[in-house]
């Protein structure tokens, strides 16, 4: 039997977080060819030699999605290596908590440069190619509190709400050549850096299911919009956060 991304091309950016680990081994064992991207060198080597003993094809990238250059560079890159980039997503996000009116300039410079800079680099290189070749889907995963306002997430919540704006126009201009774009909007995710904010300890207050989104459910939400099965659905705005969005 085929495998669902049998031999298809697959770039995933912010491949060592809880949810980008889950989205590039899921991939590779549907038969993508993928290359992980993240910025923590030493996890990213480990994981990739994780999966390629268990006979995965995953490859590793260290780069800086802040800068454009790198990012077209790496696109060139992979396209040159591996073939034409059919699957693109966006996982990679800084979180600076803080009061809103005691955030730096650098706390929402950086948070801008990582969450809505990077996915606009990535996408363009990403998209412009797809466009060309009439063909190709791209998923940003970004987040819940974009429209669900959360103490100390002031930059977080705004640089997220401009990656998930831009992918939606993006998915306008780009539909008519066959390629689509969607957004994932997990609530609240079981992950390291969960544990260490002190405005994510009820479970309650995010999710209408009681408990916390896992990695899994965030990779099987973007697998769907990646695959064949949702070859008609673009611009939409996935929210897995068990229905807190709905009750906000």
């Amino acid at each position: 039997m085929k495998a669902e991304f049998d031999s298809k091309v697959a770039l995933i950016i912010g491949a060592c977080g809880a949810i980008g680990t889950e989205v590039v081994e899921s991939l590779a064992e549907r038969g993508a060819v993928v290359t992980a991207v993240d910025r923590d060198g030493a996890k990213l080597c480990d994981d990739v030699e994780r999966l390629q003993a268990k006979g995965l094809r995953v490859a590793g990238r260290q780069i800086d999605i802040t800068s454009s250059q790198a990012v077209d560079a790496l696109v060139d890159q992979i396209e040159r290596e591996f073939g034409p980039i059919d699957i693109l997503v966006n996982v990679a996000g800084v979180l600076r908590q803080g009061p809103a009116v005691s955030l730096t300039d650098e706390d929402w410079a950086h948070s801008f440069r990582v969450n809505s800079d990077g996915v606009f680099h990535v996408s363009r290189a990403v998209a412009s190619r797809m466009v060309a070749r009439r063909g190709g889907s791209i998923v940003t995963v970004a987040s819940n509190s974009a429209s669900v306002p959360q103490v100390g997430l002031g930059a977080y919540t705004a640089s997220r709400a401009a990656a998930i704006a831009y992918t939606k126009c993006l998915a306008l201009e780009v539909a008519r050549h066959g390629v689509r774009c969607n957004v994932v909007a997990p609530g609240q995710t079981e992950a390291p850096v969960l544990r260490s904010l002190s405005v994510a300890t009820d479970v309650h207050a995010d999710s209408g299911a009681n408990r916390l989104v896992q990695p899994t459910d965030v990779a099987d939400a973007v697998l769907f919009l990646l695959s064949d099965r949702a070859d008609h659905l673009t611009m939409q705005d996935l929210y897995l956060d068990g229905g807190a969005a709905l009750g906000a």
